[in-house]
Parts: structure tokens; sequence; C-alpha cells
């Protein structure tokens, strides 16, 4: 798993979703907002793995034990990962819980019979489209540089997010979401059964906030999530 830190301050350990890239036009202008206030460690995940908890949740685990207190932003399969994370009994809780469209359920017809028997095949390769090319998935402001580095899925891959899921951790009592309503990237009913409400922000857009129009009226209110909660949005 690859790493690199941005600005000074308190700690804020962001771990990125599947097929983000630490220096994609649009992740860039999140992490520059975030190293404005914070430092922040940045994870960029594989995008094929064989096991979620000895490739996507051990790195970040081992790494935010030295760190003493800090904060947590996960996007997408960051946000997956990191409940996971926040749940390990050797690593200090975070100060907040900040997710940005986290995957922690398939959208609405896409998880069916065809993913029970993609999940079965003992595939590490990436081989299967993720369906990605339409920027309108995202955000309006995706780039063709995001399209075409978004990667294809290996049913391994498939089969680890899709057991997460239905091992997820409790979700933190403070934790706070942003999601899009529009999203066809992640399953919002999902969302909705473990967050209350008043600890969800909705935004305009695609799956991605920082890649949406929207972010620059929302970025404030994530600043204040990550700064100190529901609290901040008060």
């Amino acid at each position: 798993m690859h790493r690199e830190t941005f600005g000074s301050g308190d700690d804020l350990v962001v771990v990125l979703g599947w097929g983000n890239r630490l220096d994609h036009e649009n992740v860039r202008w999140l992490l520059d907002r975030l190293a404005e206030t914070y430092r922040v460690h940045a994870f960029r995940i594989p995008d094929a793995i064989t096991d979620f908890e000895r490739e996507y949740v051990r790195p970040v685990e081992r790494y935010v034990a030295d760190l003493g207190e800090w904060r947590l932003l996960g996007h997408s399969t960051g946000g997956l990962i990191g409940p996971y994370v926040a749940a390990a009994t050797s690593t200090a809780d975070p100060i907040t819980h900040t997710f940005l469209s986290p995957w922690w359920g398939e959208p609405p017809g896409r998880d069916g019979l065809l993913l029970d028997v993609l999940t079965r095949l003992p595939i590490s390769r990436p081989i299967l489209p993720a369906g990605l090319d339409d920027p309108a998935l995202l955000g309006d402001l995706t780039t063709d540089r995001q399209l075409a580095d978004s990667p294809d899925a290996a049913p391994t891959f498939l089969r680890e997010t899709r057991r997460a899921h239905e091992q997820l951790p409790a979700i933190d009592d403070e934790a706070v979401v942003f999601c899009s309503l529009r999203d066809r990237v992640v399953g919002t009913r999902a969302i909705g059964e473990r967050m209350p409400a008043e600890r969800v922000r909705l935004y305009d857009g695609g799956h991605e906030l920082f890649s949406s129009s929207s972010r620059a009226e929302r970025i404030d209110d994530v600043l204040a999530a990550v700064r100190e909660g529901p609290a901040g949005l008060d």
C-alpha cells in the first residue's frame, strides 16, 4: 500500500477509494485543502487483493499505531477499510470519523446472481471491467485521466469486499457521512441503514465529492466534521 504525507499539524489519516491516485487533480484538490490544517497521511490502496484484512486493514492499522491521537477520513473503499481500522484492538480510536461516499454495500441491481458467480472465481488478476467510464458516475469535474486510470476488478477483490460488507464493524456513534443520492457506484441504502439522518450530509453530484462542482460549498463542512465530528456541523 502506497502512502504519502502532506502538510503539518494534527494527524489526519486519509484512506482513498479504489482506483484513486494521489496525483489525480481532484484528489490533490481534496488533499491540499486538508493539508492546510492537518498533517495528512494519505493512503492509496491496491487495486487487486486476495485478503481484505491483510492487504487493506493491517497496513493502515500498523501505521496509525505509532501516531498517538489521529483523525480518520475514508472515501469509498477507504470508507469500508476505516471502520475495520478503528475497531482494531491494537490501535487508539480516531478522534473523529468522517466518511465520503463509503462503500458499505452495493447499489441496486449489482448484488445478485452474477456477483455470486464472480466472487467464487479464484482469480486475483483484474479481468472484469468496472464500468466506471462515464464521468457522470464520479462527478462533473472528472478528468480524462481519472477515467483512463480506472482499473478493472479482480474476482478476489469482489469476494473480499463483499465479505467486508457482510462483516462490517459497528460505525462509530459520532461518525459523519457525506454522500450523494445520485450515487450509482455504492449503495446509499447501506449508508442509511447504518447512519442516522442527522449525521449524514448530502451533496449534489456523483460518487466523488471532490470531483463534483458542489465540493466548493461542502468543503468547509467536511473540514468541520474532521475537526469536531457532528458537533462541528451544528
